[in-house]
């Protein structure tokens, strides 16, 4: 028979980003600790809808650690109190028998909240069309070995590619910084040939477009680092300021 535990939550109830929003008790027996906290979330909704109640909202895809859209802030920590992964990889196992949980969306300038849980994650998408991108020739499909790229600098890249956007790195930082974010999309292109190309106009425009969007300034506290589902690097940062002040001098 599965171990099942009663929990108490403090879930954020927020109608709209020009309401005010305050936090609300709910409780829930029986839960298996084998249950995903989304699946947690999706017994409270069943819940209130049976009684009647506005379902509480939050932000879900893939459900399985893969496109960062379950942003939620669960106990003081980005994601939850595990380590290394997203808020749908989860389990209640890390809680314990009658203790509350406490539930927020991200908190930062630069993700303003839709409702709920649900925040407006659309900066990231507008800082990746600054610059993300690379310039290529279309046409046939040039071989995989091509270009000749060591493995340690492809390890790197890839490393950088992991990151899957969710913004943890965002919540966790006192000043709601997205650098972490933004060297880690800035690094998987300026590490390899292809991303040369943009290199000088790529750090600038993406710097720029964050600024624009409110997110604050890095002062390296690493906290970022610490609560990447990802485990994106803060080394990543370092490249990022080499690429803009080398931008900078080339101007």
């Amino acid at each position: 028979m599965d171990k099942t535990i009663n929990i108490k939550l403090k879930i954020w109830r927020q109608k709209g980003p020009k309401y005010q929003g305050a936090f609300k008790d709910y409780s829930l027996d029986g839960v298996s600790v084998d249950t995903s906290f989304l699946e947690m979330l999706d017994i409270l909704n069943e819940t209130l809808i049976n009684k009647g109640e506005e379902p509480v909202v939050f932000d879900h895809d893939c459900r399985e650690g893969i496109c960062g859209m379950c942003s939620l802030y669960v106990n003081g920590h980005p994601h939850g109190p595990d380590e290394d992964v997203t808020t749908c990889q989860l389990h209640m196992r890390k809680f314990k028998d009658g203790e509350t949980i406490t539930v927020e969306p991200w908190r930062s300038a630069g993700f303003p909240v839709i409702r709920d849980l649900m925040v407006d994650r659309r900066a990231f998408d507008k800082i990746i069309q600054a610059g993300g991108y690379v310039s290529v020739n279309t046409g046939g499909v040039p071989d995989a070995n091509a270009i000749a790229i060591p493995k340690p600098i492809a390890d790197e890249a890839m490393d950088a590619a992991s990151c899957i956007g969710c913004g943890a790195c965002v919540a966790a930082c006192k000043n709601g910084s997205a650098m972490l974010f933004l060297s880690a999309k800035v690094s998987q292109l300026a590490l390899l040939p292809q991303g040369k190309v943009e290199a000088a106009t790529r750090a600038k425009n993406m710097v720029a477009k964050m600024d624009e969007l409110g997110f604050g300034a890095c002062t390296n506290t690493g906290a970022c680092e610490v609560e990447c589902p990802k485990s994106i690097s803060i080394s990543n940062i370092a490249r990022l300021n080499r690429e803009f002040l080398k931008a900078k001098f080339n101007d």
